[in-house]
């Protein structure tokens, strides 16, 4: 079985401090290593539960956040950006039998992280057809328009509990819980264990039970923190400026959706 796993790590274990995310910054290399070592565990409990090829994307910030020496042999790392609309899933096609998303986080809109935002932090949040869409629900739409269903969901208990309200077959394994500017953390080491278990029962679910569903068309809004990227934001041809910091546009096309978000995010 081919797995596709993208990586972020705003949804890891501990984590609170936009700094701690920041290369460059003390404490970014613990929680690289935390990120790192999560990512593994996915790894080594879907290899326990039958795949045989995994991609992994780093997708966060400089997209090479990931420490390879501590993921096992047999994966393939893609490391940097691809420079194209799948972004935080770049590498992606049909030819995969799920996804894995790890450290992921709330979305923009969403009060059960510290560090909520998507995409970036300019946005107040970003809705598809009338719903909250934090990068979750961007890539994982991402996915069913190749038909590869999500397997397994770690981050926040927030992001968790917002995909099994969608689909409660998901595995999630829920490492923090978000309170105003804090966050309460389970142990990191017991993130570890619970991730490799959750991934190994992840793998054993019917692809059907787990596909996100793809919605024929689509409604996109967008409200900026500030006015002028909702002005420039119509540059892209079909956007509607909906007011002083808003931004619609509408499309029959997923893959349109993303380009929309590549070019006004």
């Amino acid at each position: 079985m081919k797995l596709y796993i993208s990586a972020d790590i705003e949804g890891t274990a501990g984590i609170t401090l936009w700094d701690e995310t920041e290369n460059g910054h003390p404490r970014y290399g613990y929680f690289s290593d935390q990120m790192s070592r999560e990512v593994a565990a996915a790894c080594e409990g879907a290899y326990a539960g039958g795949a045989s090829d995994i991609l992994i994307k780093d997708a966060h910030d400089s997209a090479c956040n990931i420490i390879p020496r501590l993921l096992p042999e047999e994966v393939r790392l893609f490391r940097g950006w691809g420079s194209d609309i799948l972004s935080m899933m770049a590498g992606l096609d049909a030819s995969y039998d799920g996804v894995f998303f790890t450290g992921y986080h709330s979305g923009a809109g969403m009060d059960t992280n510290p560090l909520s935002h998507t995409m970036n932090t300019r946005n107040n949040y970003v809705k598809i057809n009338g719903q909250i869409a934090p990068e979750l629900l961007i890539n994982g739409l991402t996915a069913a328009y190749f038909g590869v269903p999500i397997r397994l969901v770690t981050g926040d208990r927030g992001l968790c509990d917002w995909i099994h309200a969608i689909n409660p077959n998901i595995e999630t394994v829920a490492v923090s819980e978000g309170h105003g500017r804090g966050s309460i953390s389970i142990h990191p080491n017991k993130a570890i264990r619970l991730i490799r278990e959750a991934a190994n029962r992840a793998m054993a679910l019917p692809k059907e039970a787990c596909m996100l569903h793809l919605p024929d068309s689509f409604k996109v809004e967008i409200s900026f923190k500030e006015h002028s990227k909702a002005k420039n934001g119509c540059a892209f041809p079909g956007v509607r400026q909906t007011g002083p910091y808003e931004i619609a546009y509408e499309t029959d096309d997923y893959m349109n959706v993303l380009r929309m978000l590549d070019c006004t995010l």
